[in-house]
């Protein structure tokens, strides 16, 4: 009932219309389904994530070749075996590829096939998934940060932060938090329409103006709020997510409303500014993912009042994080299962942030 009879897969499409990798794990009776996810704007350090880049079908984004690896190596490496074990799957599929950023099979490839096992298992046990996670008895969704506007990767237009986020920390369940998102949202779309910029969204949802200030952005946002009834700090405060590493080259920050570019230190200064202007209590890769020492100094200077967060800083990755740790780089890590590629290494990574008073977000995942 419990062990794997096969693996199967198929190339279907996320949310942003591109291909992608679905699993379907099979016992004798029962079967689970899961699909790898992808990001817009990738880490250096993340896992890798394969694709037919030789073939032109879908602009060389199609994934027929880790299919075709499901099919045959993985289904054959795991035929047998309990779907209750998750650190034994993953492992096997781990030692498969075996290299250090899963370059030969594929994190995306391994990644679909651990996301189905371990649904499977909760099928099997008649648990709902979440079930799966965490031992205790009271549960209570997360409350979300939303993205409303968008920049860099995410968005075509002048602004170089990549999110622009909302937390509504004066919220009693997660159903309130969603209206007070909404409202703020559309309450923002009016202002943005009075101001004869688009309100066509970005590629994470968020809206995109033509605005290249994130001096401006916020007190939009800070706008949206008081409009739509709520109270800035109060009720709402807000969560950036820089993705600096974007606009970093050659040891400089380049930001498009900056004269020039900036050092490490002026990079830091910047968000200092703005972090005394406004009610910003996360910011996310506020600075290059190889910029160490500049992570250490922001966080001992701004870590004991907001959170800073490693994304492509930590990658999920458990060593780079344990790095983090020593060097007192952040207080926060990302979580994004596609960056490591299987669900055990995830929950290590979470671990190890909870062990040492890390907060960890956990990504939706487009």
């Amino acid at each position: 009932m419990s062990k794997i009879l096969k693996v199967k897969a198929r190339q279907v499409f996320d949310s942003r219309g591109n291909p992608t990798i679905e699993a379907e794990v099979f016992t004798k009776n029962m079967s689970a389904k899961a699909i790898s996810p992808s990001g817009a704007s990738t880490g250096t350090y993340e896992a890798f994530e394969k694709r037919d880049k030789n073939n032109k079908r879908y602009l060389g984004k199609s994934v027929l070749s880790a299919v075709n690896l499901i099919n045959t190596k993985i289904s054959n490496k795991l035929k047998g075996h309990s779907i209750h074990d998750q650190v034994r799957i993953d492992t096997l599929m781990i030692n498969l590829d075996g290299t250090k950023q899963k370059s030969r099979i594929g994190a995306n490839t391994i990644l679909a096939v651990s996301m189905a096992v371990k649904k499977l298992s909760a099928k099997v046990k008649k648990l709902p998934l979440y079930k799966t996670f965490l031992v205790k008895k009271n549960f209570q969704l997360p409350y979300p940060l939303m993205n409303i506007i968008n920049g860099g990767a995410h968005a075509n237009n002048s602004l170089d932060f990549q999110e622009f986020m909302i937390m509504p920390v004066s919220a009693i369940s997660f159903q309130n938090a969603m209206q007070m998102g909404s409202e703020i949202f559309h309450s923002l779309k009016i202002i943005l329409s009075e101001m004869g910029e688009p309100t066509s969204v970005g590629d994470e949802g968020g809206f995109a103006p033509n605005i290249a200030s994130p001096e401006e952005t916020l007190s939009l946002l800070c706008k949206a709020v008081e409009n739509a009834g709520y109270r800035v700090e109060d009720d709402i405060v807000f969560a950036l997510d820089v993705a600096a590493t974007e606009f970093h080259k050659d040891g400089f920050y380049n930001l498009t409303n900056k004269n020039g570019p900036i050092n490490s230190d002026e990079m830091i200064d910047y968000l200092e500014i703005l972090i005394n202007k406004f009610p910003i209590f996360s910011i996310e890769d506020p600075l290059d993912e190889d910029d160490w020492g500049g992570w250490t100094k922001l966080n001992s200077k701004v870590g004991n009042k907001i959170q800073i967060v490693g994304d492509d800083l930590f990658v999920t990755n458990s060593k780079r994080l344990e790095k983090g740790i020593e060097q007192n780089s952040a207080n926060s890590i990302l979580i994004k299962v596609n960056q490591i590629g299987t669900l055990s290494e995830t929950f290590h990574s979470i671990d190890i942030a909870r062990n040492n008073n890390y907060s960890y977000i956990i990504s939706h995942r487009s």
